[in-house]
């Protein structure tokens, strides 16, 4: 209730205040800390149901996250948006409404009213990256993002409106009944349940094999697309694996792993994909892929740690990629170029832009004391002791994971001085903050890690 309460003052403080960018981003960091500050409060740290919404650790987080992301995708939309005064009320109504269902996402407990605001989060998303992407490809970007997610979210439809006739309630905590009755029927049944729920969770995350919309959507994406695609969108996927196998109880299911294999094994093989990237915002979310990958593993390892490690790996994931695609966008302000060959010689020319390179690049590989590491130490335990068969690819996973972020690194900010075409100028310390208030977070909040675990 507290999220959907913040979310309609700040779409509210937004409207009023049509003139003023800054004093949209000063009204959204006021709402931001207070929601921030919420996970501190103990009245919160408790299950709290009523008929329409439902608030836990878990989704308190994510709404947390949400809105803290919101803001930074204000801060860093300032050079490319706040210069066309038409277009600047459009995106800051479009980036509301984004934040408004999403909030609801996280917080209904009506499973039909879920399925209708997870769908929804694709259309100001769409509207971002059509309207303020880089180049005419967006267009095929944004095709390729709403057949993949809409076309695999339509079992998932069908499943919830048979559950609702079936049972007669649509409430989520009602499903869990649903496998009893599907248990009772043929075993293949049931995997095939399995299969249509998940379906759509899967390409939202996404897994290896239904991911092939996600790089082409945020080399296209401006900054505050790739932002909220990064840190938010991508949790709708993991929120709902969680959702799903909370009520479900997908302890017996074979079809669980073969989605555990794909997954983990795809994780190892999108890391490898990583170095044949030319792009270094493709390449940043080729290591998204392989990061969720890890989080789908930690979510089907049947552990109370798996689940734990994995909701960590979400909320750190979600600071440390959209860091980086900000740090990507303003290394292409400078250079004018996203090519990982061209753009070299940074740390002549920037070297506090290659010290936010190195930091990031640090949390993206997991070192300490990054909650990214409090996630890969909890997930690693729990996928070896469900099936030792995974230390290899958990293994590789990893070794690969920090051999590509410092690739990222050492090939933007290494090698010959490139012959830019404009003089680089020196960064705005609206840049400082938008990746101090990145970096603090992700580091921070290893102090308050009891919240992962209030919700399983």
């Amino acid at each position: 209730m507290l999220g959907l309460l913040f979310s309609n003052l700040s779409i509210f403080l937004f409207l009023m205040s049509n003139s003023s960018w800054y004093l949209k981003i000063w009204s959204l960091s006021l709402i931001s800390v207070f929601s921030f500050f919420q996970l501190y409060s103990p009245i919160f740290s408790y299950e709290s149901f009523n008929s329409l919404i439902s608030q836990d650790s878990m989704s308190l987080v994510l709404i947390s996250l949400t809105f803290w992301i919101t803001l930074m995708m204000m801060i860093a939309s300032q050079n490319s948006v706040k210069k066309f005064n038409n277009n600047s009320t459009l995106f800051s109504i479009l980036l509301m409404m984004l934040n408004l269902i999403l909030i609801t996402t996280f917080s209904v407990t009506n499973i039909l009213h879920f399925y209708f605001m997870f769908e929804a989060s694709l259309i100001p998303t769409l509207l971002i990256i059509l309207g303020w992407g880089y180049q005419p490809e967006r267009l095929q970007a944004g095709m390729y993002m709403m057949i993949y997610t809409v076309a695999a979210s339509l079992p998932l439809l069908l499943t919830i409106m048979w559950a609702g006739s079936h049972l007669n309630s649509f409430n989520i905590l009602m499903t869990a009944n649903l496998r009893q009755e599907m248990m009772s029927s043929f075993y293949w049944s049931y995997n095939f349940l399995t299969l249509l729920i998940f379906t759509a969770f899967l390409v939202k995350l996404p897994m290896f094999s239904v991911h092939l919309w996600l790089p082409k959507a945020h080399v296209e994406a401006p900054v505050a697309g790739s932002m909220v695609l990064a840190a938010i969108l991508l949790k709708l996927g993991g929120y709902g694996i969680f959702r799903a196998y909370q009520y479900f109880n997908y302890y017996s299911s074979s079809m669980t792993i073969l989605i555990f294999s794909l997954a983990i094994w795809g994780g190892v093989l999108t890391s490898i994909v990583c170095f044949r990237q030319v792009d270094f915002k493709s390449l940043i979310a080729y290591s998204s892929i392989g990061h969720m990958s890890l989080m789908l593993a930690g979510a089907f390892s049947n552990s109370s740690w798996g689940w734990a490690g994995g909701l960590v790996l979400m909320v750190s994931h979600g600071f440390c990629s959209s860091a980086l695609f900000a740090l990507a966008n303003y290394t292409y302000e400078k250079s004018h170029t996203r090519s990982l060959l061209l753009s070299k010689g940074m740390l002549l020319i920037l070297p506090m832009l290659a010290m936010w390179w190195f930091l990031f690049c640090a949390i993206n590989m997991a070192a300490p004391p990054s909650i990214n590491l409090l996630g890969e130490i909890m997930i690693f335990p729990s996928v070896i002791f469900s099936s030792s068969y995974y230390t290899l690819s958990l293994g590789m996973m990893s070794f690969l994971a920090a051999l590509y972020s410092m690739y990222l690194y050492t090939t933007t900010q290494h090698g010959g001085s490139p012959k830019y075409t404009k003089p680089v100028t020196s960064l705005k310390s609206s840049m400082f903050l938008l990746l101090l208030l990145h970096w603090i977070p992700a580091n921070f909040l290893i102090f308050k890690s009891e919240l992962i675990f209030l919700w399983i």
